[in-house]
């Protein structure tokens, strides 16, 4: 078990942890860390491995400290109290259950009490409150207690809130560095407007929409399951790759003409938009100016759009008619693939977790990443919490928040590259291989999409759900929503 807290403590950098430059200034060198914004002054540093400072029989703390130059001390927060507050976390944590738990409270111990703050996420409001909990909360201008807000990504509140002033610029605060490891999940980017930065997330991206595969029917057709994480490895797992696999497990067993079992099972709106950011496309983008574009006509949109399309046609059944001649209900195609009606299935990571469809799935399940299109890359999209602080909180407040939340979701010393996702995944029905390699890798090639936070913007009917087996064209449906989606981003740019 770590120290919490050493008997002296010596002056060391924290592995970049404060000091380098936020990602919306560019290359610029870096300004330095200290207590109030303003500060241009260095941060001494000193290697805490060097016992030739110490006083023998003192001992040396296995962590590292920033030190204040303004006092040639760790900073010191004056006993601040944070809470971020959320719709889902216990006031008290519970005991640690494994290794990494220990590491990590004796970790978070040990910042408190050397940095002088106390911090812990709480729930306060629900899930549907949130957003409003906290424009009220800036609109009455506060209390005293200090918070970090967490809020649903992609929530379109957020936009009016930014442009009404109540949130706290973060690209101000020197003590946040977001081309840190921690902060590569990209949310902040989420809310990078016009050179400002108001919303941040630490930690690793939540894995979300991947490709399961039933094994068996892979084998029945000649196709080594083992051969998708291998392609995925190599990086070859493209959509030419799919598509090869989908013609050999499209099956009329029984010769009667009909299809037996399909080659996808899926909700075409989620097979869409992850065949577009697999293009290198998107819905939505941002100029060099921090303005919003219209990129659904894109060259690496248009081919993904078509290509899903195409994919859909050829390889998707669209679902059985209810008894009036009704459409089938959305989610016909989890049945169908937990029953064997299909060889995959592109759904969301949590669908084999327990208490999950696919969890009591009784064939082996396979999962990788979405196949990569021509000019894209193997990529997930973001849909992480956001974290922002209020407007209502002066320079020194916002700058105390800040520090204090990133060193509390700092990556355990220790424990760098532990990630917590893949200790859920392993409880639910996938493999090793889903675990230790798929998982890892929609954590770190993730990416954020910007069309969710532009108000009034409805990515479904119009749109996503138009698109399907023996759909209309894409012009055609693109000449249905193209000027309404043109609008809202120009009332978005406002």
């Amino acid at each position: 078990m770590r120290k919490p807290m050493a008997k002296k403590v010596l002056a060391a950098s924290l592995a970049a942890a404060m000091t380098m430059s936020i990602a919306a200034c560019g290359d610029e060198p870096a300004p330095a860390v200290s207590n109030t914004p303003a500060s241009t002054d260095s941060t001494t540093s000193v290697d805490s491995t060097d016992t030739t400072s110490v006083d023998d029989g003192e001992e040396v703390s296995e962590y590292t400290v920033l030190i204040d130059p303004a006092t040639g001390k760790a900073y010191d927060l004056g006993g601040v109290e944070i809470i971020i507050r959320d719709w889902f976390t216990k006031a008290e944590r519970e005991p640690a259950k494994t290794d990494f738990e220990e590491a990590q409270y004796a970790y978070q111990d040990w910042i408190q009490e050397t940095y002088n703050f106390k911090i812990h996420g709480e729930t306060i409001g629900d899930w549907g409150s949130v957003a409003q909990d906290f424009v009220d909360y800036v609109t009455a201008g506060g209390d005293d207690v200090n918070y970090v807000f967490t809020l649903h990504s992609g929530d379109p509140t957020m936009l009016s809130a930014v442009d009404n002033g109540l949130v706290y610029d973060l690209s101000t605060l020197d003590c946040l560095d977001f081309s840190e490891p921690k902060f590569a999940n990209g949310v902040h980017k989420l809310y990078t407007i016009d050179g400002g930065i108001y919303a941040m997330r630490a930690g690793w991206a939540e894995p979300r929409t991947g490709v399961y595969f039933n094994k068996q029917i892979l084998r029945d057709a000649g196709v080594d399951p083992e051969s998708l994480y291998d392609m995925q490895a190599n990086d070859t797992w493209t959509w030419a790759a799919f598509e090869d696999i989908c013609e050999k497990v499209q099956q009329d067993t029984d010769n009667d003409g009909t299809v037996d079992i399909w080659a996808i099972g899926v909700n075409e709106g989620v097979m869409t938009s992850a065949a577009v950011f697999s293009n290198g496309g998107c819905f939505v983008g941002q100029d060099a100016s921090g303005k919003y574009t219209y990129e659904f006509e894109s060259p690496e949109t248009l081919e993904a759009l078509e290509w899903a399309r195409d994919m859909f046609t050829k390889y998707d059944w669209n679902g059985p008619e209810g008894e009036d001649g009704s459409a089938p209900a959305w989610d016909y195609y989890q049945g169908q693939f937990q029953n064997g009606g299909c060889a995959f299935c592109i759904d969301q990571q949590y669908c084999a977790t327990p208490g999950n469809l696919f969890y009591e799935q009784p064939e082996e399940l396979g999962f990788v990443m979405f196949p990569k299109g021509p000019k894209g890359k193997l990529i997930q999209t973001a849909q992480d919490n956001i974290c922002i602080i209020p407007s209502c909180y002066d320079a020194d407040r916002a700058w105390k928040c800040a520090f204090a939340y990133s060193l509390y979701n700092e990556f355990v010393p220790g424990f760098e590259d532990y990630n917590p996702y893949v200790n859920t995944t392993a409880t639910g029905n996938f493999d090793e291989r889903a675990c230790q390699e798929t998982v890892p890798l929609m954590s770190a090639n993730s990416t954020v999409e910007l069309q969710s936070i532009i108000p009034n913007l409805d990515m479904g009917a119009p749109f996503l759900w138009q698109i399907g087996p023996n759909c209309a064209p894409i012009s055609e449906i693109l000449d249905g929503c193209r000027d309404m989606y043109k609008q809202y981003i120009d009332e978005a740019n406002q």
